[in-house]
């Protein structure tokens, strides 16, 4: 996979992650499914996640967990609840704070330790066998 490809797939891997969160805290909370009502939650975070990508130029190194994932999860928390807080009705209560920090860290660095743990293994499978 090029670079380009693997920059592109993470990009849609933590948008997708940023989404699916909104949609499980709608649905926490009974509200009604629109697409208007989840973009409404959304934009904050995906705009978070969006200027985070571009100031760590998180295209360079997709999938690190440290040296990108980390500062994605710490960006997209912190510049969504100000968004969040700032351009909608929404606010950000300690508790909404707490479970969105868990659910974004799961997501956002998750996936990455993930890729990490598959690629260790499947080089530890190929040296063995060679």
């Amino acid at each position: 996979m090029n670079r380009i490809t693997a920059a592109l797939l993470a990009l849609c891997c933590d948008a997708a992650l940023v989404i699916a969160f909104v949609i499980a805290g709608r649905g926490q909370h009974e509200r009604a499914e629109s697409l208007a009502g989840v973009w409404e939650s959304a934009w904050p975070f995906l705009a978070a996640l969006a200027v985070s990508w571009i100031l760590l130029r998180a295209w360079r190194r997709p999938v690190a967990v440290l040296s990108t994932g980390a500062p994605l999860w710490v960006g997209t928390v912190a510049v969504g609840m100000l968004l969040r807080v700032l351009c909608t009705a929404g606010g950000a209560a300690p508790g909404f704070i707490a479970v969105a920090s868990g659910v974004l860290a799961l997501f956002l660095i998750g996936w990455r330790l993930i890729v990490l743990a598959v690629s260790r293994r499947s080089s530890r499978s190929t040296t063995m066998v060679q």
